[in-house]
């Protein structure tokens, strides 16, 4: 942007304001009562927003009302933009530049207002930074004051928390490419993490901001302590760094030190189940297929009335743990609402009443700070004492009734609230009327000025009326001219010599009296005098509030997990959920497991009616010692990726400490869920589908330990029919190893050559989904049953489709030719007019002598 040879005092202040900002922020800059954009600001401003461009000398801008700004600030940001507002911070005086000043800078990760967040969902910055020691990272959420750092020597254990939490903004050191693009021994790390910066917005900032002893510095100011023992942290702790960049980040933007702050935590990934994002994607965890939450995981556990409710389940799953006493607390809280059902409908009425506390408290700290608000803080306040009473209900055992001490009563700031606001609040505090009538003897008194002199300026009106016989004279008010008597033109012979005209309309002249004047700055003296007073008073309310802020934030998060517990109970009671059983061994044991977003989704279409389909539930049993692998087999649309996903899902829930959808489940801990079951092209970045499933394959073998559990759909389709066979089959054996354990793994494949491996495998198993079939008919029965299947069923399943009588029946010509005489599909396709012969290359596939038992797949071609 070019500035102009000489420009006016106001110019040179915004052009002031612009070089303290970012490039590529646009700035708002308060002028009266508009906020004005100028030049290329302007051009893209007004673009964005669809609002006029205009010209003033020479220039462009555009401008918003500034009582309208935040229904514009969303389109902007929605837009991927960054925005910085200059305020007036003075009452503009005639022939005076007025004081302006940047009271905020909004990016992506740094949002406060309630209107530019999603109240159901976190809302996190990251900040990532690498080291001889390793890769350092910390994560924020300005709303709540969430504040985590981690880190560790492989990025691979940091990047599944990463996805998980889907932060808003990512912070990276401008030179942070360097630090590991170049160790080949992180190649894949680095691809992966480069795709991630690709859906997330990303700011560079100076290298310095990350340095450690600085960061550690800025966390123990900003936290207003004298160090970081309480938090079980050291100062020399290397994610420091990260943790200082980001409130350094958020300082700059919020333009004061963040108010809400007061603990950090250390996220330590061996402490909690692993998912990558290969993983979370395939099991639809956060998000469905189709990007939404309904038909994920999250909105099918998801019975929260509160949005605080519904982030913390958003916390825990993305962060499964491994502590058994935790996951028991929470398991017997849920049982505890299961058991009282007229207490939890009780509770969840009350919930229904209470208001976001944590990003309440979080605005008001950082001066953010709208009326209505701290009627949300009331209206929540007077919810506790019934709140309170309904837990005092439960089985004084249970640790949900331990919740109960967490809920503070604050019977003196509800009180105080309560005879201090009024009943209905403004959004705006210059609109007055915040504080109830009697609560204030001075603020009362001025609103009785006030309102005694608007009884004068009627009486007034009625006199004037009597005295000149006009009877449609007005006495009106505006803002330019204030106070003033409207005479219409046909009864301008009528007006009194002392009137001083001040305004001539097309059907009425304006006047005004020397007594009306003085009565104008008695009532605009009293009016600013009075809303003076109330901002007084509700800058002490505020802070009164603030006093409580700790006390309110642990109420707020006991209120969460109420809430969620509560929900779960609903959940269970609604879908016949049971209680798991979690220890430290190898067991995985599941009776009548059901897939419970599936189940769900079949009790009705999309169009609301029923369906009379119910869910096919069945056993799964995998232990690392002894089970270790189930081999499933079966054709297509008979529910094995369904199976396999179930199991995922189930023993992620009882990780989080919800019950499960099964009759019964044991769960030795898992400390990672690998599963790769299906894969998209990734063209834009080189990779087929093929090169994406061996990636995510690798991947699993490279990090999966004896507590993992894995589950493998379809290995080694995306290639030829060999090398996919002869990759699936290395796999398993790789997987079952030479040692007495290894990680509980649900194979499902098409390759029935590979059951043959429950020969020589000692802790593999064969399972299938089993089908009815008559007439050429099948029929899905969706059962999983000991033994492999006998065969795929591929021409049935795509008369199913609808593939054309032709096609089909032609398939079933080369499939009789393909068993009879062993020949491949390309010999087939070669000589379609004849049946195809073996061939006689010494490289030909030969088939394997007859097995000498009876079991299921014996007949099948045999490659090994």
């Amino acid at each position: 942007m070019a500035k102009a040879a000489k420009e006016t005092p106001m110019m040179q202040q915004y052009w002031r304001y612009r070089e303290e900002i970012p490039e590529d922020a646009l700035l708002l800059f308060r002028l009266g009562d508009f906020y004005e954009m100028f030049h290329g600001d302007a051009e893209e401003g007004a673009r964005l927003l669809g609002i006029t461009l205009t010209k003033r000398s020479n220039y462009p801008m555009a401008g918003i009302p500034y009582h309208a700004k935040d229904s514009y600030l969303p389109k902007l940001l929605a837009a991927g933009k960054k925005v910085a507002i200059v305020d007036q911070i003075e009452t503009p005086q005639p022939g005076k530049l007025v004081k302006r000043a940047l009271t905020q800078i909004l990016t992506p990760g740094t949002l406060l207002e309630e209107n530019q967040l999603d109240a159901h969902k976190n809302h996190y910055l990251l900040a990532l930074t690498s080291t001889k020691k390793g890769f350092h990272a910390a994560w924020l959420d300005l709303s709540t004051g969430d504040f985590q750092l981690a880190s560790d020597e492989d990025p691979r254990r940091l990047l599944p928390i990463f996805n998980a939490i889907d932060p808003r903004e990512i912070v990276l050191p401008e030179t942070i490419s360097p630090g590991w693009a170049h160790r080949e021994d992180l190649q894949d790390w680095h691809e992966q993490f480069d795709r991630f910066c690709l859906e997330h917005p990303v700011t560079y900032v100076p290298d310095y901001q990350f340095e450690g002893e600085d960061g550690a510095r800025v966390v123990i100011q900003t936290l207003g302590v004298h160090n970081l023992a309480g938090f079980g942290l050291d100062k020399s702790h290397p994610a420091l760094g990260a943790a200082g960049a980001l409130v350094t980040y958020a300082t700059d933007n919020l333009c004061s030190t963040p108010q809400n702050l007061r603990r950090i935590r250390e996220y330590r990934s061996g402490g909690t189940l692993l998912l990558d994002p290969a993983t979370m994607r395939n099991l639809e965890v956060f998000k469905s297929a189709q990007g939404t939450r309904k038909g994920s995981l999250l909105g099918a556990m998801d019975r929260t009335v509160t949005a605080a409710g519904a982030r913390l389940l958003e916390q825990w799953l993305a962060a499964p743990i491994l502590d058994l006493e935790e996951l028991s607390r929470r398991q017997l809280s849920v049982q505890a609402f299961m058991e009282a059902p007229g207490v939890a409908a009780q509770l969840q009425e009350s919930l229904k009443q209470v208001r976001d506390i944590a990003r309440i408290l979080g605005r008001l700290q950082n001066r953010l700070r709208n009326p209505r608000e701290l009627g949300g803080v009331r209206d929540t306040l007077d919810q506790l004492p019934s709140i309170r009473e309904y837990l005092s209900k439960l089985d004084a055992d249970s640790p949900a009734a331990a919740l109960r001490e967490a809920v503070g009563s604050f019977d003196e700031l509800r009180s105080f609230l309560s005879v201090s606001l009024n009943d209905e609040l403004p959004g705006n505090l210059s609109d007055g009327g915040i504080v109830r009538n009697g609560f204030d003897a001075e603020l009362d008194r001025l609103r009785g000025l006030t309102t005694d002199n608007k009884t004068w300026i009627s009486d007034l009106e009625r006199g004037e009326q009597e005295k000149t016989g006009i009877k449609n004279l007005k006495v009106k008010y505006n803002g330019a001219f204030g106070y003033f008597i409207e005479v219409t033109k046909s009864n301008l012979g009528n007006v009194p010599e002392h009137y001083i005209r001040r305004q001539t309309m097309v059907n009425a002249e304006r006047f005004v009296t020397e007594e009306l004047r003085q009565k104008e700055k008695e009532i605009v003296h009293a009016e600013e005098k009075a809303l003076a007073r109330e901002e007084e008073l509700f800058k002490e309310v505020v802070e009164r509030i603030l006093e409580e802020s700790d006390a309110l934030a642990a109420t707020g998060l006991a209120l969460a997990e109420i809430d969620l517990f509560v929900g779960w109970a609903q959940l269970a009671r609604e879908w016949d959920y049971c209680r798991p059983e979690l220890d430290e061994g190898d067991l995985l044991d599941i009776k009548q497991g059901r897939h419970p977003v599936v189940e769900q989704m079949l009790k009705a279409d999309l169009r609301g009616f029923a369906t009379t389909q119910s869910f096919v539930p069945n056993d799964t049993r995998l232990s690392a010692s002894e089970e270790q692998i189930g081999l499933i087999t079966g054709p297509n649309m008979a529910g094995k990726s369904t199976f396999i996903r179930q199991v995922s899902l189930i023993a992620l829930m009882a990780q989080v400490g919800s019950w499960v959808p099964a009759a019964s489940c044991k769960l030795g801990l898992v400390d990672r869920v690998f599963s790769r079951v299906g894969a998209s092209d990734e063209l834009a970045r080189g990779n087929s589908t093929f090169m994406v499933e061996m990636n995510e394959t690798a991947n699993i073998l490279n990090n999966a330990t004896a507590r993992s559990l894995i589950i493998l759909d379809e290995i080694g389709r995306g290639t030829s029919t060999y090398d996919g066979l002869s990759i699936a089959w290395a796999v398993i054996e790789f997987l079952h190893g030479e040692g007495e354990e290894g990680p509980r793994t649900l194979f499902a494949t098409h390759y029935h050559e590979i059951t043959q491996l429950e020969r020589t495998l000692p802790r593999l198993r064969n399972y299938s989904v089993s089908v009815k079939e008559w007439a050429d008919e099948i029929r899905f029965l969706h059962t999983v049953v000991e033994g492999a299947a006998d065969r795929s069923y591929g021409i049935q399943v795509a008369r199913l489709a609808g593939l054309p009588d032709k096609v089909i029946g032609r398939a079933r010509t080369i499939l009789s030719e393909l068993e009879a005489e062993g020949n491949t599909l390309q010999q087939s396709l070669r000589e379609p007019s004849s049946p195809p012969k073996p061939s006689k290359s010494p490289k030909a596939r030969r088939k394997s002598p007859p097995p000498e038992t009876d079991e299921p797949g014996g007949g099948q071609l045999d490659l090994f």
